[in-house]
């Protein structure tokens, strides 16, 4: 992965942001999820909670300065399905977590890390998508061109001329191979029939992820600051409900130098995907030197690398 020392410095001045310890994910959950009810919401959340309070837990022995500072957050996909209201929906987690023993601190949209107000989010991390395996290897298009990303080197064609001799197979190769190779080819957004974009669930996973680890910046500024809410004041429509809401007056930040999510085990393939595209972001130099100089005058362990800051439990 091209880390922020490897770029030039920003342009522009980058405004840092608050940062907790740990942002815990309470769970993914697709349409006929909530279509159940709310029972079948507090049987998620009862799932969940060993797993978050464990995490939450291992975070406190891990601050060795000042208190513990954790928040917990949740994602609804209002991308590829919309379905009820945010009011509706927000009210029916909220309950569902508490009777759980859970507290939903922040709520997102999934358009949200798609757009937010003005802002293309999406295409601000396609952007700083680096290629691997360089640009045109086998002929075949960036990932800006194309819409795909592979963490190596794909099998070249079979096919050949008449006259030449039958090509021979060869198997794709993971570029930061241990022994045998696990090799991931995989679509970051399709086009519309109206010829807009798409953006696939692990493309947006991964703009959620470097969300909540305070890594996204526009023009130097964060993108889509959380706005206070109760889930009685929340709109109606969803395409009025801010990218990220926080339901807790008490919460600390919603980013956090490390993440843990919750979340099934239908999610794993996902999760591989959203780990290659992180692999494979430049992360603004800026922002990524400040949450750096944060976490060390904390005396906070943090790993370099983006994917090293992310943990999960797979229900």
């Amino acid at each position: 992965m091209t880390t922020a020392d490897d770029l030039e410095a920003a342009p522009t001045p980058s405004r840092s942001v608050a940062l907790s310890h740990l942002s815990v994910e309470l769970g993914h959950l697709y349409m006929e999820d909530f279509a159940e009810g709310e029972g079948r919401l507090q049987e998620q959340f009862l799932r969940v909670r060993p797993w978050a309070e464990t995490a939450i837990r291992q975070a406190h022995d891990a601050v060795v300065k000042g208190r513990p500072r954790i928040s917990t957050c949740f994602l609804i996909d209002d991308y590829f399905t919309r379905f009820s209201t945010p009011r509706e929906v927000v009210t029916m987690l909220v309950t569902a977590a508490g009777k759980a023993g859970l507290t939903i601190d922040y709520v997102a949209r999934e358009s949200g890390c798609a757009r937010a107000g003005t802002i293309d989010v999406a295409r601000l991390v396609q952007e700083h998508l680096v290629d691997e395996p360089a640009e045109g290897a086998n002929g075949r298009p960036a990932a800006a061109v194309s819409g795909w990303l592979t963490n190596g080197e794909r099998s070249p064609g079979t096919s050949a001329s008449a006259m030449a001799a039958p090509r021979q197979w060869q198997p794709p190769r993971q570029s930061a191979v241990q022994n045998h190779s696990i090799f991931v080819d995989l679509e970051l957004w399709s086009d519309r029939p109206d010829g807009s974009r798409q953006w696939s669930c692990p493309f947006l996973a991964a703009v959620w992820q470097l969300q909540r680890l305070g890594l996204l910046r526009h023009l130097g500024r964060p993108v889509a600051e959380p706005q206070p809410a109760t889930p009685a004041e929340l709109p109606a429509e969803w395409e009025l409900m801010p990218a990220v809401v926080k339901l807790n007056p008490q919460a600390a930040p919603m980013r956090a130098y490390r993440t843990f999510s919750a979340i099934d085990s239908r999610f794993l393939p996902i999760e591989l995907a959203v780990r290659t595209i992180l692999g494979n972001v430049a992360i603004d130099p800026a922002a990524a030197a400040q949450v750096r100089t944060r976490a060390r005058g904390e005396g906070f362990d943090l790993p370099d690398e983006t994917v090293g800051r992310i943990a999960y439990a797979f229900l």
